[in-house]
Formats: structure tokens, C-alpha cells, sequence
């Protein structure tokens, strides 16, 4: 089980654009209403980085300190983290939507019978596909050691919150053409 601490990776840096420390940011979270003035973050160096302004229709975003073009492009590929508990805190789901987090780790079953578990979710153009590591009695039987479920309808029958368990359909069809 993941700590609410744990650091989740949600923005990447990029380059200067403009004098006044503007930054290029590229997402890796559905949520950017996060990014709001006065908010921190934290870096893989462990900065503290506050937002002075965030422009989303743009993706630029300025920084407490950082005002200047040459100051902001020292921060140029730094990653932005937060914390599971802050993104619980402070990200509302719809219904049926679920973080990532809360995906990665859990088994996938069909039917009763174990497929594997979620090793990663990779996003490729609008749907998400799970990774999954195959069930080691699977692999024994030849199948491959990992497969991709889309997670979409078609596939996903329901995830059982409480139980942590993603029930699929069709997903052993997809581990036998892998």
C-alpha cells in the first residue's frame, strides 16, 4: 500500500518563453485547476516552488523568485510533485473515475480468474491502457509476461474500490493475441 505522502510526478518544465520568467509547463495530471497563484510544489531536488500566475489556456506558468527569463530557465525540466493526500484533498472525481494511484497494484480478474496486476498506466492520444503484469501462473503457461487493457467500457466491467480489484471483460482474449 502507497503512503498519502508518496510524491506524484504532475508537471514537467520546460523552456523560457518571453522576458518576464514565463515557463512552458506540460501536464501529466487531468487536474489543472492545481496549478492556481500562491500554490507550491515541490521538485525532484526538493525546491519549493510557489505559482505567481498560471495561464492555462497557454500552459505557461510563472514562479515566486524566478521573474526574470534567466532565473526561470534554470528550473527548464525540472519535474513538479505533489502528494497523494494533497491530490485527495484537493481534486474532485466524477463518478465512475478514479486516480491512478488507486489503480497501480491492483489485480485484474475475469471471470474469477487472476489476469495480473496493474504494473503502469500509459496514456496514448485519449485512452488509457493498462498495464498489466501477467499472473505468474499465466506465464507458465506460455503467455506473455505483460499486456495492455484499454481502459475503456468495452473492457472494464467495474472496479471494486473496497476491494481493490478491476473486474474485465475480453482481457484474456487481448494476454492471447499478445
Amino acid at each position: 500500500m502507497k503512503s498519502s505522502d508518496e510524491r506524484l510526478h504532475i508537471a514537467t518544465i520546460g523552456k523560457a518563453v518571453g522576458l518576464r520568467g514565463d515557463l512552458k509547463l506540460h501536464l501529466h495530471t487531468d487536474f489543472p485547476e492545481q496549478f492556481a497563484a500562491g500554490k507550491r510544489f515541490t521538485t525532484e531536488r526538493g525546491e519549493a516552488l510557489a505559482i505567481v500566475r498560471y495561464d492555462p489556456v497557454k500552459s505557461l506558468i510563472q514562479f515566486a523568485g524566478y521573474q526574470d527569463r534567466e532565473s526561470a530557465a534554470k528550473l527548464t525540466n525540472r519535474k513538479l510533485y505533489t502528494t497523494m493526500a494533497r491530490t485527495l484533498e484537493e481534486c474532485t472525481l466524477e463518478e465512475g473515475e478514479h486516480f491512478w494511484f488507486e489503480l497501480i497494484g491492483a489485480p485484474v480478474t475475469e471471470a474469477g480468474t487472476l489476469l495480473g496486476r496493474v504494473e503502469e498506466i500509459e496514456r496514448i492520444v485519449n485512452t488509457d491502457y493498462l498495464l498489466l503484469e501477467t499472473d505468474k501462473a499465466l506465464v507458465d503457461e506460455g503467455f506473455a509476461k505483460r499486456f495492455y487493457i484499454p481502459y475503456i467500457p468495452q473492457y472494464i466491467e467495474r472496479v471494486d474500490t473496497e476491494g481493490k480489484v478491476i473486474h474485465v471483460r475480453d482481457g484474456l482474449a487481448l494476454l492471447e493475441a499478445s
